[in-house]
């Protein structure tokens, strides 16, 4: 069984910002395998299914980014999922909007929800960073802020990209995806 958390902030005034980057990417998923994400459990709200062939369950933390680590140990500690198999999607502002780093382990880098995950379950778990370019001013600003009509049409292209970079860790391994994945840049 995997977990595939996308990071974000819950409530409509954070819809489409930088750092709800990893919840627009369990939408797609769960739009592209039919899975619901309508259970509120877990402090967050998930559903089940099937991808390629292994059951996953989709999970997006409503605890705010800061607290993310609770609500992804309840799934663990409920389904008894190895971290191995535990793959969270979020955004990275080291990276240019239009490319993604995948990594195995790792420190948090600055990034709270990362930073509540590893207080949760240690640093070694596969991670999909979507870039969401870096900030000019005020960091904060800039991760709750919106995405330009230029950076949505770069979101377009590389989104389903991390969709299948995912996929390829659920049916593959980890390493398989870095190889294919890691030097993908959206053009």
């Amino acid at each position: 069984m995997f977990l595939i958390v996308g990071l974000g902030n819950p409530g409509d005034k954070y819809k489409g910002t930088r750092h709800n980057i990893g919840f627009d990417t369990i939408d797609l998923i769960s739009k592209k395998y039919n899975i619901a994400v309508n259970r509120e459990k877990f402090k967050g709200m998930c559903g089940e299914g099937i991808i390629n062939g292994e059951k996953v369950i989709l999970l997006k933390p409503t605890t705010y980014m800061n607290l993310s680590g609770e609500s992804v140990r309840q799934v663990i500690d409920f389904y008894k999922i190895d971290n191995d198999n535990v793959v969270i999607i979020y955004d990275d502002i080291s990276l240019e909007v239009g490319r993604l780093r995948i990594r195995s382990n790792g420190s948090a880098g600055g990034h709270n929800g990362i930073k509540s995950i590893i207080a949760h379950i240690g640093d070694v778990f596969p991670r999909v960073k979507i870039g969401v370019g870096g900030p000019k001013n005020d960091l904060v600003s800039h991760v709750l802020g919106k995405f330009s009509n230029d950076e949505n049409e770069t979101l377009r292209k590389v989104l389903p990209v991390v969709v299948e970079a995912t996929e390829v860790i659920i049916s593959k391994d980890i390493n398989d995806s870095m190889n294919k994945f890691n030097s993908f840049v959206a053009q």
